[in-house]
């Protein structure tokens, strides 16, 4: 019996592949539980307009992951925290702060998306990553200044 998976199911395939099974597994099992729907003609048309509808969207989504990576690798932020007489930052920079500082710059990232390598807690300039999308990735230069009295 032919079946279009709706969910991964492990040791059969992915979502949205056609697989046979055996008769009794789909009925009884894979259909009830919501895993899979019956193969039909209809549902396979159905299948495939949706999945070249995603790759359109998908398409677009990379692209606009992409254009924010190029701009987030011209861009380049500073952020001014007080300084001790020796020149250590009081506590350390944050992703919060990358973001909250691309936004004044225009760029607009979630602060989860942003990870900042290592603890920066001297003043200098250092190198953010931020995820775009899936596997898209951009670096931001991050300059940390003394706040000015």
């Amino acid at each position: 019996m032919e079946i279009i998976l709706k969910k991964d199911v492990a040791n059969l395939g992915n979502a949205d592949d056609i697989v046979k099974v055996k008769a009794g597994y789909a009925v009884n099992y894979l259909i009830p539980q919501g895993y899979a729907i019956l193969a039909t003609e209809s549902a396979k048309k159905v299948l495939a307009e949706n999945i070249r509808q995603r790759a359109h969207k998908e398409a677009k989504l990379r692209a606009d992951a992409e254009a924010l990576a190029a701009k987030l690798a011209a861009a380049s932020v500073k952020i001014a925290v007080k300084v001790s007489e020796s020149g250590r930052i009081y506590g350390s920079v944050t992703a919060a702060q990358v973001s909250e500082a691309l936004a004044a710059a225009g760029i607009e990232v979630d602060k989860k998306d942003v990870t900042v390598a290592a603890d920066i807690k001297e003043l200098g300039t250092y190198e953010a990553s931020v995820k775009c999308y899936k596997d898209i990735k951009g670096t931001v230069k991050v300059e940390v200044v003394a706040e000015e009295n």
